[in-house]
């Protein structure tokens, strides 16, 4: 799910990495990730979410345990075409108070997902490109004063990824598509009676589409240690199951931010990603 600036984060954290060669990467890297971002404030708001990042970054290549571009989890399968794993991510918190629509209702809290997911590579069309479909089915929990259950996500995805070893650069299109259950629809547009006004009627949400988008990113490397990226997406909320909710405000939405990742260290130790 995408709401905040974790989202964003991720996205550009998603160019560091996933277009490397299988050539002898570390083992592992460390070092630190900056970043800025504006995103709507849930999928549907008219109000955004802008803030900078500063992070640590992590990446760990090991055989089945692995904490990369893509979470955190454990690869369960893989070959030349097809990749089966089973991790976690997560989306930062959001204040209702600072969002118009929700004035008075609880707290958007930190979301954690976990769940598997399929990598499926389509085609190679060149030695530097492939498409590849993503099909993560993921349990969506709050963290907000106690850990809650909000339902499911799935989010299947097609991406065209480039890269261009030799000059330092990546490109990636993508369009995907969110679904979520009633419960994970409810989360973010369901209105109890308890919290209606004249203006935000009751109202209970089905399962359903969330948004369809599109999204470029790309990055580019300045040194061995330093790499300079950006992002931009395009959502469409116009058939979303929960669209006539008093919380779903906009027929679409853009995300964009740009920053930069620096290596502080890495092993000797290489291994094939």
């Amino acid at each position: 799910m995408t709401r905040t600036l974790a989202l964003s984060a991720s996205l550009m954290l998603a160019t560091l990495s996933a277009h490397a060669q299988n050539a002898g990467l570390p083992l592992w890297e460390v070092g630190v990730f900056a970043g800025v971002a504006s995103t709507p404030a849930y999928p549907g708001s008219s109000d955004r979410s802008s803030r900078g990042l500063v992070l640590p970054l992590l990446t760990y290549r090991g055989e089945i345990f692995r904490a990369d571009n893509s979470g955190i989890g454990a690869r369960v399968l893989r070959t030349d075409d097809l990749e089966l794993d089973v991790g976690f991510s997560g989306s930062l918190p959001a204040s209702s108070e600072a969002i118009s629509a929700r004035s008075g209702m609880p707290d958007l809290g930190t979301l954690v997902e976990f769940g598997p997911r399929v990598k499926w590579t389509l085609a190679r069309p060149t030695a530097s490109s492939r498409l590849r479909l993503e099909l993560p089915l993921r349990a969506v929990l709050e963290v907000n004063g106690g850990v809650r259950g909000q339902g499911i996500a799935f989010e299947p995805t097609l991406t065209y990824d480039i890269r261009d070893a030799g000059a330092g650069w990546s490109l990636s299109t993508s369009g995907g598509l969110v679904y979520g259950d009633n419960k994970l629809n409810g989360y973010f547009y369901g209105v109890d009676r308890q919290f209606a006004t004249a203006a935000r009627p009751a109202f209970d949400a089905q399962a359903g589409l969330i948004a369809a988008r599109l999204g470029l990113a790309t990055s580019k490397s300045l040194t061995p240690d330093v790499r300079v990226f950006g992002f931009v997406r395009w959502e469409s909320y116009a058939d979303a199951a929960s669209r006539k909710s008093p919380l779903h405000l906009e027929a679409n939405g853009t995300s964009a931010g740009f920053g930069l990742s620096w290596t502080l260290g890495r092993s000797e130790a290489r291994v094939r990603d």
